[in-house]
């Protein structure tokens, strides 16, 4: 229990305090609470095929949020991925359209994200059930569009 109290207090962080869109930063709202996480970004196709294969560990406020050109089916996998993973697919607006909790490392089973993913979150695997991140929840960062965005930079 502690643990995740010390987990809590990582992340979460009220609104006020937080300056505005970081590249290196997503923050999600959910229905009770906004989140914050530090996250390297795979912006390109070379970064998003390399992911997180390979990583043995990785910071309770970390994560890894792979960016679309444009809206697209997505699907991921976890070969050669060492730690369980939380996904969590975004549309254009910045909006949570499915999460796919506890990936487990090496299965190549395919984890459908939708018809039009921009961005997917991943975090630790079990974070999103504990945070409360579900279908609708809002996440921001620059590279959501500002003029679709459900929760634009300030």
């Amino acid at each position: 229990m502690k643990a995740i109290a010390c987990l809590l207090c990582l992340i979460m962080t009220p609104v006020s305090a937080f300056a505005a869109c970081r590249a290196d930063q997503v923050e999600l709202r959910t229905p009770t609470q906004t989140l914050r996480f530090h996250v390297e970004v795979a912006d390109t196709v070379q970064s998003r095929a390399q992911g997180l294969m390979g990583r043995e560990t990785m910071a309770q406020s970390a994560g890894m949020l792979f960016v679309y050109e444009r809206p697209q089916p997505a699907s991921f996998w976890m070969k050669n991925t060492l730690i369980p993973l939380d996904m969590v697919f975004t549309d254009e607006t910045g909006t949570v359209r499915h999460v796919h909790s506890m990936a487990q490392p090496h299965d190549e089973t395919p984890i459908p994200g939708g018809d039009e993913v921009l961005t997917v979150l991943e975090i630790n695997g079990g974070l999103a059930t504990k945070l409360g991140i579900e279908e609708g929840a809002m996440l921001r960062h620059p590279a959501i569009p500002q003029d679709t965005a459900a929760w634009p930079c300030e």
